[in-house]
Parts: structure tokens; C-alpha cells; sequence
């Protein structure tokens, strides 16, 4: 009987850690709604904010990637190849996390900003990574912060593809960028009913 409440109590200490664990790396309920996603997720408010700041490139642009790069899965790979239809083969590449960022570019990314510490599967650096490559195509293909049409082309095809026009004929890809635009927008004005009341929100969190 002791031994039985002894399993018992570790398992309910263990409970807050392991319903912790699950908020930090679900997706958001409702990722068709900036704010309901804000919302759910304390500290991606601040985060994304910080990066806007940083990388000047807008919330709304920066969470439409993520959305369309993995739908806001942490963990989220390529799907496999297939091996004569049925046998999972390879991956078509390394990409992971939220933002789906190839290892070499992930790597390029830690050098640019000495983030070495950073991991794709964690949002604050995956939201970071996707404001210093949206930046990075600023500078070098002259594309405006707010462009996110051709933002989502340019991290799609790097920025050399871009300058040597890679996605010319690719209308798939071209449809895909619309889409992401779109949604920016529709994040932008979702964003504009609910930014004070974020900035509210995290001020007075913070005061605990």
C-alpha cells in the first residue's frame, strides 16, 4: 500500500511537468486566428514582436510563413519519398522545425547571428530565423518588409534563385505565394484588433 502512494504522488508531480511539455509543443487550436493564437501561446506574442523589431519584417508576414512552412508543428518534416509507391524511402531533405529551414541554412543563420545555441523545433529561434531571412531578402533581392508575396518566394527559392528569377515558371509556387500573402493580410488585420490588448496582456504577466 505505501509503495502503491508512493507511485501515486510521483505521478502527480509529474502531471504539471508533463501537461507543461504538451502546451509548449502542440500547435494552437485555431491556427486560422493570429489572435486566438497569441492568445493560447503566452510568449509568442513578445517573441514574434521582438523579431518584427529586430529583423524589421511584420508580425503578420513572419507568422504566415511559419503557417504555411509547417502549420506551426515544432517537429514537422518533408514526408518521405516513396520506394516503388510503398516503401517509405529518404527525405528530399533536411528541413525541420517550425520554420522547415535546411540544416546549412540553419547554420549560416547561427554564424550571421551567433545564435548557436538555437534549435529549429524552438519557436522564439525558429520566429528569429524567419526574421533574419526575410531581412537578409530585403537587402539583397531590394524587396520591401511588407512584400510578403515575393518575401515567400525569395525564402523559398533563396535569394539567388530569386535574383535569377527561379520561380519564373513555377505557377505552383507562385500560387502558394498568394496564398501566403493573403493570409499575412488576414493576420494583419486580425493583429490590429488585438495588439493592445497583447501589449496589456504581457505587461501585466510580467509583473509576476
Amino acid at each position: 500500500m505505501i509503495q502503491n502512494n508512493k507511485k501515486r504522488a510521483l505521478a502527480l508531480l509529474a502531471l504539471p511537468i508533463l501537461l507543461a511539455t504538451g502546451c509548449a509543443t502542440t500547435p494552437p487550436s485555431n491556427t486560422e486566428d493570429l489572435c486566438a493564437i497569441f492568445r493560447e501561446k503566452d510568449d509568442w506574442y513578445h517573441e514574434a514582436a521582438e523579431s518584427a523589431r529586430k529583423w524589421n519584417t511584420p508580425i503578420a508576414t513572419m507568422m504566415a510563413t511559419l503557417h504555411q512552412e509547417s502549420r506551426f508543428v515544432h517537429d514537422a518534416r518533408p514526408p518521405r519519398t516513396k520506394i516503388l509507391w510503398i516503401i517509405p524511402g529518404p527525405r528530399p531533405s533536411d528541413a525541420y522545425g517550425y520554420a522547415q529551414a535546411l540544416g546549412t541554412t540553419w547554420k549560416g543563420y547561427q554564424r550571421s547571428t551567433g545564435n548557436y545555441r538555437g534549435d529549429r523545433d524552438d519557436f522564439e529561434d525558429a520566429i528569429d530565423f524567419v526574421g533574419w531571412y526575410h531581412n537578409t531578402s530585403q537587402r539583397q533581392c531590394r524587396i520591401k518588409p511588407n512584400d510578403t508575396y515575393h518575401l515567400y518566394l525569395a525564402y523559398h527559392e533563396g535569394q539567388g534563385g530569386f535574383n535569377r528569377r527561379t520561380f519564373r515558371n513555377k505557377q505552383w509556387l507562385k500560387k502558394v505565394a498568394k496564398k501566403v500573402s493573403a493570409r499575412a493580410q488576414s493576420y494583419q488585420r486580425q493583429l490590429n484588433s488585438c495588439e493592445a490588448s497583447l501589449k496589456k496582456r504581457k505587461k501585466f504577466l510580467g509583473l509576476f
